[in-house]
């Protein structure tokens, strides 16, 4: 069995992570480590955790476990690449939450770590994973629908106030862009890279005056790719929106209505009609991937370059964007 270790023990890892490692071949989840011993105890009660010691809340002492084969990093971005870099270096594959950093050098100081330690580094774009998602990628790259020309994404949400640990410093670099951004941003490079090539210019509007923190609550990114063709997306938490893939080439399009999320649900359309697909959990194929990756040897589908190439562009945008946060 390969034996999953889970830093940090909130909502994604309780409702999301844990189960999708119970439900994955091959796997158990062994330990996990927790700021607070009692909820940690609480967390390995309600997940099975297999380990004889499956409780820590100092990280060193969990990767001395000779036992614990690799991690899975949930916890607030900027504590990432150290923990990160901790993990690989003690021999542990790892799994971590996007964005994989909250700024390009700790990124490159984990993908250089996972390099020299030989082990998997892998980020948890679940978005990948969601069947409907993988079908238009697949009418797309038969050529459906022609060549490439525009892609749009739009995901927001709506904070009840400030107070979310992403809209301050402490812990956290970005917030609409970090909380559901990035993913748009990876779907945008999944879909139009290959046929598309690498992006070329970034530019951004963002906004942060409803709740007055440093970082962007509304947040509208512009991308142009070296073929010519472009992507727009949306991210905010300041108001409720429906949540749109849309993805045009010369001869059709095809789009996502209410796919993006944790459910793997939604409605896939295209100019033939409807596009089925069956529901189904996202974490679980996105565990099933790290899992293979990590125990054979052969890349993830989401490695730390691309994790990296994520964190640049969020990066240029946010200094873009023109907000005296981030014009440093």
């Amino acid at each position: 069995m390969f034996n999953i270790g889970l830093i940090g023990t909130g909502n994604i890892a309780n409702n999301r992570l844990a189960p999708a490692v119970s439900s994955a071949p091959g796997a158990q989840l062994w330990s996990v480590l927790s700021r607070d011993a009692s909820r940690g105890k609480q967390f390995v009660e309600r997940h099975n955790a297999q380990s004889p010691q499956p409780v820590f809340t100092d990280l060193n002492d969990m990767l001395s476990d000779p036992n614990l084969h690799g991690v899975i990093i949930a916890t607030p971005d900027k504590l990432h690449a150290e923990q990160a870099i901790m993990s690989l270096q003690a021999g542990k594959h790892v799994l971590v939450e996007k964005p994989m950093a909250s700024d390009v050098e700790s990124a490159s100081a984990m993908v250089q770590a996972a390099r020299e330690a030989d082990r998997c580094l892998a980020v948890a774009y679940h978005l990948r994973w969601h069947a409907g998602h993988r079908r238009m990628r697949e009418e797309i790259l038969r050529g459906d629908i022609g060549t490439l020309r525009h892609m749009r994404v739009q995901w927001t949400l709506q904070a009840p106030n400030g107070g979310n640990w992403r809209a301050s410093s402490e812990v956290g670099q970005w917030w609409s862009i970090a909380a559901v951004g990035t993913h748009c941003l990876d779907l945008i490079r999944w879909f139009m890279c290959d046929a598309c090539g690498e992006v070329e210019s970034v530019k951004s509007t963002m906004s942060s005056k409803v709740w007055n923190q440093p970082h962007d609550e509304t947040a509208l990114i512009s991308l142009e790719f070296k073929s010519g063709a472009t992507a727009e997306m949306c991210s905010s938490v300041l108001f409720e929106a429906p949540r749109r893939v849309e993805i045009y080439g010369d001869k059709g399009y095809v789009i996502g209505e209410d796919t993006l999320g944790a459910e793997g649900a939604g409605t896939i359309v295209t100019g033939d009609g409807v596009v089925e697909f069956p529901v189904s959990d996202p974490f679980s194929g996105e565990i099933e991937n790290f899992v293979e990756s990590a125990s054979k040897g052969i890349p993830p589908e989401v490695d730390g370059a691309e994790g990296l190439r994520n964190v640049e562009i969020l990066t240029t945008a946010a200094r873009e964007s023109g907000l005296p946060y981030y014009a440093r």
